[in-house]
């Protein structure tokens, strides 16, 4: 009986010393200086999705590589909201036209990463008027990885559908498991062509299109994670995440358990951020479309 124990004891501790070692593994960032201080119940995440580790061109197929590009890239930028009423997801839309903090000259959201986080972070609190108390940064292939590690991530598709983009093809309909290839696919996907009724037609939607399905697949992900029980998986999950993960360096532990706990309870709210379609310097952006912008940015303030 004690040896059983024992055994079980020395099971638990090296599963706890795997995934505090993966979680060690974390890189790291200083953004002291940008972030705000948590004031409250509620927590606000800067979540972006890079190409920049990996060097993915978001129009290439999935896992195509190419040379090494100048600057940072992010392909997703998304803000979540954690707190006692539940969790709340808005995409800041790569097109967006705003002021870039460090110049002060105007040119898309995704412009000021080129130039690092703490650029980003400023730029979004600056623009939009929200707090943002950490910052998390995941590369794509570590996301496959992921997705991966617990099994894959089921997504319910009306019609098949494909992008010859981004290497998503999906031919059957209802209730499909996407492994980490094919679902780091359907999130960079923006050629998505559903064929209906015989007929091939293309989301006109571009990136507002792919935003709604890339919240719709966290929400999806993030609740499959947060509800497995599988300590090997998790544990999996756990490492190929800290291999291409950035956390701003006030994220402990305890903090990234929280977060995980709370998210597993209950789906976040995905809502979306209104914007207009104009052109600016030849160039097509979005513009804030308010006063319906300021009433969803004021649910993260």
């Amino acid at each position: 009986m004690l040896g059983a124990l024992a055994l079980v004891l020395a099971l638990v501790l090296g599963w706890f010393g795997w995934v505090w070692s993966s979680y060690r593994g974390i890189e790291r960032i200083d953004l002291a200086a940008v972030l705000d201080p948590v004031s409250g119940d509620s927590v606000n995440y800067l979540l972006v999705g890079s190409d920049s580790r990996a060097n993915l061109d978001p129009e290439a197929p999935a896992g195509a590589t190419r040379p090494t590009v100048s600057g940072q890239r992010s392909d997703t930028i998304i803000l979540l909201r954690v707190g006692p009423q539940g969790a709340l997801m808005m995409s800041i839309p790569r097109d967006l036209w705003v002021t870039i903090a460090d110049t002060g000259k105007k040119a898309k959201v995704n412009a000021a990463y080129n130039t690092g986080a703490a650029n980003l972070v400023a730029t979004v609190k600056a623009n939009l008027g929200v707090p943002v108390n950490h910052y998390a940064e995941v590369d794509f292939g570590s996301f496959a990885g992921v997705v991966d590690a617990v099994g894959g991530v089921t997504i319910d598709f009306p019609h098949p559908v494909t992008d010859k983009n981004s290497g998503l093809n999906v031919t059957t309909t209802g209730p499909v498991v996407l492994d980490g290839t094919q679902a780091l696919a359907y999130v960079r996907s923006r050629h998505y062509v559903e064929t209906i009724d015989g007929k091939q037609v293309e989301d006109p939607r571009a990136d507002i299109g792919r935003e709604e399905r890339q919240r719709q697949f966290l929400v999806t992900a993030l609740k499959d994670v947060g509800n497995n029980r599988n300590p090997v998986a998790l544990g999996r999950a756990t490492s190929s995440l800290s291999q291409g993960l950035v956390l701003d360096n006030s994220v402990g532990v305890l903090d990234a358990f929280s977060l995980a706990r709370k998210l597993g309870g209950a789906a976040p709210e995905s809502v979306v951020l209104p914007t207009t379609p104009a052109q600016r310097g030849g160039q097509a952006v979005l513009l804030l479309k308010d006063p319906q912008a300021q009433a969803v940015l004021a649910r993260f303030r």
